[in-house]
């Protein structure tokens, strides 16, 4: 699938909030194309047409930035409510709570977890969000490199690996944090994984529209960007594995996307 098809299946999947958020590749390409043809050549000069292709480069970048880092400290945030959330659950309504009810206990944590696996999923949108902007500005420098004759791509793309957008460290480690959470908090026997598959689907939602089916695919897409092919270089990102926890592997349950 060309990257042009595959950005705009992505951009169909994420959340609604968020589809504006991602990059112009089809302005851009338009744009790469009036540069490198003559008529614009003569029109505006070289100079001039990089320099305006840089402004809007720039322009996306800074827009995936703003974005990032507001997603990244909501993450935060949410992180830690949901850690003590848990806590007063436990010291409440647990065995050895203030007023131990079991049933409360159940229905309390249902619910925890319910907005754990959600927050998880927004958490694999975010990381594919940044692989997927990322992948495309290479392409786009790599296109307009090719068109015009241009050297923009190398230093261009060193600039982009110190952005915020690109650097997913800490979203990757709360990522980490919820799913040794889930482990943890809300262990799954054998018995009763397809039950709890079962209620994951029913209460992964956000604004009407399942996050389960986004997450899966943006899972896909991530590892499908970060497989090495024929066309992998120095500005590929590294092949990736999908991370084996309890949660991703629920994920793969009866997915209604196929998971190869």
């Amino acid at each position: 699938m060309k990257f042009g098809k595959r950005l705009k299946q992505q951009i169909e999947e994420s959340l609604l909030a968020w589809r504006d958020k991602f990059l112009s590749y089809k302005e851009l390409k338009k744009l790469v194309r009036q540069i490198s043809s003559a008529e614009s050549c003569v029109e505006y000069g070289k100079a001039d047409a990089e320099a305006e292709f840089v402004h809007l480069l720039n322009n996306e970048i800074d827009k995936f930035n703003v974005f990032f880092m507001e997603q990244e400290e909501d993450f935060i945030i949410r992180h830690k409510e949901l850690q003590q959330r848990i806590k007063r659950v436990i010291e409440t309504w647990g065995p050895n709570g203030t007023k131990p009810s079991e049933a409360e206990y159940k229905d309390e944590m249902a619910k925890i977890r319910k907005d754990i696996v959600n927050f998880h999923g927004e958490m694999v949108l975010l990381v594919n969000y940044s692989n997927i902007n990322y992948t495309g500005l290479a392409k786009i420098l790599k296109k307009y490199d090719k068109r015009t004759g241009g050297l923009l791509r190398l230093p261009f793309i060193q600039k982009v690996l110190q952005q915020p957008f690109f650097i997913t460290d800490l979203v990757s480690k709360l990522v980490k944090e919820c799913e040794n959470i889930i482990d943890e908090v809300f262990p799954v026997e054998q018995e009763d994984e397809e039950e709890i598959v079962k209620e994951q689907r029913e209460a992964i939602t956000v604004a009407g529209k399942g996050i389960f089916r986004n997450t899966v695919a943006a899972l896909l897409s991530m590892q499908e960007i970060r497989r090495g092919s024929s066309t992998y270089g120095h500005f590929s990102l590294p092949p990736m594995d999908l991370p084996d926890s309890d949660l991703i592997h629920s994920f793969q349950l009866n997915s209604p996307i196929p998971i190869v």
